[in-house]
């Protein structure tokens, strides 16, 4: 092929790092957590201990920053919520087109399950798993595990 070619899997998921996340309010616009850890990095199952108060929000703010080496031509997010093994919420988010060599910023607002439906935080802390895979159009690029801790 002539001139640029086209980036694979490996070379995507390569150049690929989450370089921080936040979750807030979303009523307030208040950062209850936020991390700089590379929670895109696969095969690492992260911890991450949040706010219990998390769970009164009616909305949360889920802002990600990243960077990718290589172009995306279609960046999506599929996000799972695992209690003890069991999906118990499942999340899509797209993000489009992603420049090579960039850093960009994204946040997404989740509506909470109403109050009486939500599971108290000793039930969650620690059993909860966020899995969250990123797929350029249906290829896979990465994959991480986030355990939830609520404090």
């Amino acid at each position: 092929m002539a001139g640029a070619a086209v980036a694979n899997a490996e070379d995507i998921t390569a150049g690929f790092k989450v370089n921080w996340m936040n979750l807030r309010d979303g009523g307030t616009g208040k950062v209850l957590w936020q991390s700089t850890d590379d929670l895109s990095k696969p095969g690492v199952e992260h911890v991450a201990r949040v706010p219990k108060r998390i769970l009164k929000c009616k909305t949360v703010s889920r802002e990600i920053n990243f960077s990718s080496v290589q172009e995306i031509k279609h960046l999506r997010v599929e996000q799972r919520v695992i209690l003890n093994d069991a999906i118990i919420e499942e999340w899509h988010f797209e993000f489009g087109f992603v420049i090579p060599r960039s850093e960009n910023t994204w946040q997404s607002l989740i509506e909470a399950a109403p109050a009486q439906d939500m599971l108290p935080s000793n039930v969650l802390s620690g059993n909860v798993v966020i899995e969250t895979q990123f797929f350029n159009a249906n290829r896979l690029v990465n994959m991480s595990q986030v355990r939830v801790f609520y404090v």
